[in-house]
């Protein structure tokens, strides 16, 4: 693969900070000039920010400027998005400046639901070590610049990988879950190409959650975060819990405020947005 090279200017809610630390992926380093670099799919890439002006450069296995469209899903109006949500209320106005230049990528949806069973009780710093490793180990070699990257390994890659080499990775727990995973969609339990085409949210959501290690909150992300790009969810965690007690249910024992109260609430205040409102609101809690 050539090195491909594309720029763009003045473009609207794109900050690599906000997009690559809010949460939603796990494959995105800054590097010392502040830009990041990542692998996704099968690209190497590095997104530079200076001033109005953004330069994506790397290795694309395809056309670099549908590439970057594609993934940073470029076509969406995030503009409309905020002012449509920035009416709701003053705190999600002041959460949506806060984190202005977020973009809900289009992630792959076999490495989200991955990435996401990894992610359960476990911090970031560790759980992008595990995918690194597991990337390293199972993925394919890229070479960029004198340094290796690997591409996350598909279903197939990972097809005769046991519970103990999964555990020596450092999964822990999660080893078990991983390998049940691999297996159900390999053997088409779960059809993910039927997902796609799928457009009911909920039956999807159900999908999802028959997967091994997919509770609720992960299958949330897996709907926001991945290549199905369902808006109607709202992942809830400890951050997104205590950032909706303090703004608006203002219960003095957080703890004792059910998700079943914050769905609901979610829901009626920020409709078929809800679950880019939680980015605002959980990066900006998080961040500020």
């Amino acid at each position: 693969m050539q090195e491909q090279v594309y720029t763009l200017k003045n473009v609207d809610s794109f900050e690599p900070k906000d997009i690559f630390d809010c949460g939603q992926c796990f494959r995105w380093n800054e590097q010392e000039d502040g830009s990041y670099t990542g692998v996704f799919g099968e690209n190497v890439l590095n997104v530079k920010k200076e001033n109005d002006v953004i330069t994506f450069r790397g290795l694309c296995k395809n056309d670099i400027k549908k590439t970057v469209e594609d993934y940073f899903d470029l076509s969406r109006n995030y503009q409309e998005i905020k002012e449509k949500l920035s009416q709701i209320d003053e705190n999600m106005e002041q959460s949506i400046e806060y984190g202005k230049g977020i973009r809900i990528l289009n992630q792959d949806l076999w490495e989200t639901i991955i990435s996401f069973i990894i992610s359960a009780n476990n911090n970031i710093p560790r759980i992008k070590g595990i995918i690194e490793r597991l990337s390293k180990v199972y993925g394919r070699e890229l070479d960029w610049h004198g340094k290796k990257y690997y591409t996350f390994p598909t279903a197939e890659e990972l097809k005769d990988v046991s519970v103990q080499e999964y555990r020596n990775l450092g999964l822990g727990f999660r080893d078990i879950r991983l390998y049940e995973t691999t297996k159900m969609i390999l053997e088409k339990k779960i059809d993910l190409e039927e997902m796609h085409q799928n457009k009911n949210t909920e039956e999807v959501r159900n999908e999802l959650l028959t997967l091994s290690g997919v509770g609720p909150k992960v299958a949330d992300c897996i709907l926001l975060f991945s290549d199905l790009k369902r808006f109607d969810v709202f992942p809830i965690d400890v951050w997104v819990r205590r950032v909706m007690n303090d703004l608006y249910i203002k219960n003095e024992d957080e703890t004792k405020v059910s998700k079943k109260q914050i769905a609901k609430l979610a829901k009626e205040k920020f409709g078929e947005l809800e679950g880019i409102a939680q980015q605002y609101l959980f990066y900006w809690r998080r961040e500020a």
